[in-house]
């Protein structure tokens, strides 16, 4: 096969990065001159592969619901189940609770791939059961962010996917009871981000809220990773609260920045003092990155996007190495660790988003060959020593690699990239398929299982496998895909507009026989006293006490960039979403 590539490299890099670039990558036309024999060998491997893929989620799905629902997650080994919610980002497993029987969290999670797999039956019998029985009224502590990722964002999709007129994935009737359930869950967040900092807890009690002597540690990722299922969350219900203090929480975060542009990894939420200087672009900060890319795409708004500039161009300068991204202080930015993580692979994934693909593609081909060399990857590489991280050997059925190389073979149609699908597909098959499911490897060097199927493995692996081998479903709409891989749709009407109360406080008309035009006393520094009264240009004259805001488009980042009004000559603040204006206290 012969493959001419029209590749503008400046198009799609950092070199112009601005927003109108943004997408530029999608844009770009590949020139493929193939053989349509080639192609069609292409085709049968794709819907072989397809199926293969089919195979996995359906042995691993229908196990789940045989084995373990209504409870957390699948132990295929022992075709059992655990109820792991109270687990999950819990190293130390403390406070476990004594009579929690479970949320159907692999469930939640199956939604959107039911969905993407064209399953309608089973996807409204998944929301029947969760409507009527699901509750959160339940005493458990739980972490903030994987309950996020997991549940609410799975919500959110689900909701989302049954109300398209396009899916038709209900046939009976549904009165948007997962969005309810998904606005309760919400709602309890809420006393988490009822800090100093406004940083949230990392923990959170459904029934109790947060618990007494809470610890005040949470990491980047863990509070700065909110925003996409948070702010859709009031977009769908009207109600601001869970928006606002997300993207509190993420402004302050970002405040919180060294003069590199780099963040640490854990800080405390009390104090809003850094913990751990190290930084780089695996756990504790990954999706930090991925969502203000993220939330851009979703939301329309342009600080994420420039949060985001500064923030990837920080990491290519002081994180890349060649291929491979090293940890490094946030305050000096010399390195100090040198290692390849499973939860980095992600990254390239994200590269395409912004159209860095030959960075995408060099990093890439990195953890493919970790892949290849170990059969799959384990969880921490020592770069520096050459060897697998001594107490990190495992490999619980991570979805990252998988998820890079859908977006990759979506940015190039390089036919590689579906063998490395297909490599994948049959590491999986071959060393984590067991009778109950699929089972996490507890030692890559010697393959030795461990008796968990993750959730994620469902709501991501499988599902980036399959949208790899069969794209018809993101061909059909602009979804992004949130950290745990469930689609959300981007809709203009959820792009980024000036608040409804800027206007109705701030403009004012002028008159010539009919209404004409409308002109904002602020920006014209009209005197209000004669605006109201003068209908000729020449007699509107500056206002004494206006004070213009500092941008012309009255964003901003705190109150100091906010002037005087010209209508009422009180000072001006800067709102939870960044706009000037004279907004009632919160």
């Amino acid at each position: 096969m012969h493959i001419a590539i029209d590749f503008i490299s400046f198009s799609c890099s950092l070199a112009m990065f601005r927003p109108k670039h943004v997408f530029i990558c999608f844009l770009i036309s590949f020139a493929f001159f193939i053989d349509p024999s080639s192609q069609h060998v292409d085709d049968v491997k794709k819907q072989q592969m397809r199926e293969k893929v089919r195979e996995m989620f359906y042995h691993a799905y229908d196990n789940y619901m045989t084995y373990a629902f209504p409870h957390d997650e699948l132990k295929p080994i022992t075709k059992s189940f655990t109820d792991s919610l109270s687990e999950l980002g819990n190293l130390k497993l403390e406070h476990l609770p004594t009579d929690y029987n479970g949320s159907a969290v692999t469930l939640v999670e199956s939604l959107s791939s039911l969905a993407i797999l064209g399953n309608k039956t089973e996807f409204e019998k998944g929301v029947l059961w969760l409507s009527e029985n699901l509750t959160f009224d339940v005493d458990v502590r739980v972490n903030l962010f994987e309950c996020n990722i997991r549940l609410l964002g799975g919500l959110i999709s689900a909701h989302l996917l049954a109300i398209d007129p396009t899916n038709r994935l209900i046939q009976g009737s549904y009165n948007n009871e997962l969005l309810r359930l998904a606005e309760d869950l919400g709602k309890r967040f809420l006393p988490a981000f009822e800090t100093p900092t406004r940083i949230p807890y990392a923990w959170i009690n459904f029934k109790k809220g947060v618990m007494e002597n809470e610890t005040t540690e949470t990491s980047t990722s863990g509070c700065g990773s909110l925003i996409l299922e948070m702010g859709a969350l009031s977009r769908l219900t009207g109600d601001p609260r869970f928006e606002s203090a997300a993207l509190r929480a993420l402004r302050q975060l970002w405040r919180m920045r060294s003069s590199l542009d780099l963040l640490g990894t854990t800080l405390d939420v009390v104090t809003g003092e850094w913990l751990e200087y190290s930084s780089g672009i695996g756990a504790g900060v990954d999706s930090f990155y991925e969502y203000l890319m993220k939330a851009y795409i979703l939301f329309g708004k342009e600080d994420y996007w420039r949060m985001f500039r500064s923030a990837y161009l920080a990491s290519q300068k002081y994180f890349r190495y060649g291929p491979w991204y090293h940890e490094a202080n946030m305050w000096s930015g010399k390195p100090t660790y040198w290692q390849l993580t499973s939860l980095q692979a992600f990254w390239p994934g994200l590269q395409v988003l912004v159209g860095d693909v030959a960075a995408a593609n060099s990093s890439h081909r990195e953890f493919f060959h970790a892949w290849e060399k170990f059969g799959v990857i384990p969880e921490r590489y020592l770069l520096d020593h050459q060897m697998i991280h001594p107490t990190e050997r495992y490999y619980p059925l991570r979805p990252e690699l998988a998820e890079s190389t859908f977006y990759l073979y979506q940015a190039t149609k390089d036919p590689w990239y579906l063998d490395v699908g297909e490599a994948m597909v049959k590491s999986l098959n071959r060393y984590t398929k067991v009778a109950g499911g699929f089972a996490s490897v507890r030692d890559v060097t010697t393959m030795q299982l461990e008796d968990h199927q993750h959730s994620f493995f469902l709501a991501e692996t499988c599902k980036y496998l399959y949208l790899l081998f069969d794209d018809s479903f993101v061909a059909k709409r602009n979804y992004i895909f949130t950290t745990e891989g469930h689609p959300i749709q981007v809709m203009s009407s959820w792009h980024e507009k000036l608040p409804e109360s800027y206007f109705s406080g701030n403009w004012t008309f002028s008159k010539s026989g009919e209404w004409e035009s409308g002109a904002s006393a602020l920006s014209m520094k009209v005197c209000p006293s004669i605006a109201p009264n003068s209908r000729l240009r020449e007699q509107h004259r500056e206002s004494v006490c206006h004070v213009p805001d500092q941008k012309i488009d009255h964003k901003c980042w705190s109150n100091r960039e906010c002037g005087v009004d010209a209508t009422t000559c009180r000072q001006r603040s800067c709102s939870e979403v960044g706009f000037c204006g004279l907004w009632n206290p919160l």
